[in-house]
């Protein structure tokens, strides 16, 4: 190998980026400070927002969870074959009988 060569030159450039890049993914994994190029670190993670979120994410789904049930209840309600029984009553009746 050519210790002066391009290649060598190369090769030091790749692993050196390569291990940066593996580096700050496994920082930003873990919710580590990141290093910017010239070494310097960006902020600590702020573990209590991160706490609040996961909080409120949760609370959200929770949410989302019943809208879903209550969506599907309705849902049955409207294609059950009663309820159109019932607006084809409805219909039938003169229009000073509905209720309104």
């Amino acid at each position: 190998m050519n210790w002066g060569g391009p290649e060598f030159v190369l090769a030091i450039i790749a692993i050196s980026t390569g291990g940066w890049v593996i580096n700050n993914w496994i920082r930003a994994r873990h919710g580590y400070a990141l290093e910017d190029e010239w070494g310097g670190k960006t902020d600590r993670a702020d573990l209590e927002a991160y706490a609040k979120l996961r909080e409120e994410n949760a609370f959200l789904r929770d949410q989302l969870d019943k809208t879903h049930q209550r969506l599907a209840n309705v849902e049955a309600i409207v294609t059950d074959s009663g309820f159109d029984v019932s607006r084809q009553i409805d219909a039938l009746r003169p229009a000073q009988e509905r209720p309104q």
